[in-house]
């Protein structure tokens, strides 16, 4: 697709998953929720494949140890503001893209396996005569600010947002034109979220019983 073509495709996974692991109580059992097994392969092996359908080129924000994450060939970015959540990793994303000669970046959540075949396509379309809008993905009633297309011309702004201590995407991404894309609002919902081990344990039940679609 020819607008997809101009975006660099980004799965930010940058963030220490404190839900997923509110059950530990020392950093000997923090686990990285990304890595963990999923179906024939991981939870971020299975993004990676489902995002790399959709868009040319894909690299991941994650922060620390970079060898434990090598094995999956993708280019890595890290956070260059710390302690800054989801913001953090679509800047580092903005900054990438900006050197690489994009204009736009698409996110994916590290965390959301089952986002729609069509999920680039549409935000993609609902920008056409707007390349300065950001466009994120909706189900139902609910609203994914992670999951969107964003124009690196906002990377400045973004980083003085940050820079003030404000760390809600949401309300970043209102203070700019914006549209929400949104899908049906299916069992389990197209943009299902794992925060927690019962929420992995689910998406793994639902990947054996339906497959990836």
């Amino acid at each position: 697709m020819a607008v997809s073509e101009k975006a660099l495709g980004v799965i930010i996974a940058g963030g220490i998953s404190r839900r997923f692991n509110q059950d530990f109580f020392d950093n000997t059992g923090h686990r990285d929720k990304f890595l963990m097994p999923f179906g024939a392969t991981t939870l971020l092996g299975h993004i990676i494949l489902r995002a790399k359908a959709q868009i040319p080129e894909l690299v991941l924000n994650v922060n620390g140890d970079r060898g434990r994450i090598l094995p999956y060939g993708l280019d890595v970015i890290a956070d260059d503001l710390p302690d800054a959540g989801p913001l953090g990793g679509i800047l580092a994303a903005m900054t990438a893209a900006t050197k690489r000669g994009y204009h736009h970046i698409v996110t994916f959540s590290g965390d959301s396996p089952f986002f729609p075949a069509d999920y680039v396509s549409r935000l993609a379309a609902a920008r056409k005569n707007d390349p300065v809008m950001i466009a994120i993905a909706g189900s139902g009633d609910k609203t994914h600010p992670v999951m969107g297309f964003f124009p690196v011309s906002l990377q400045a702004d973004l980083r003085q947002y940050i820079n003030h201590g404000d760390r809600r995407v949401m309300w970043w991404i209102r203070r700019h034109h914006h549209k929400i894309v949104v899908w049906d609002n299916k069992n389990p919902d197209p943009f299902f979220n794992i925060n927690q081990p019962q929420d992995l344990e689910r998406a793994a039940r639902y990947l054996a019983q339906n497959g990836a679609n």
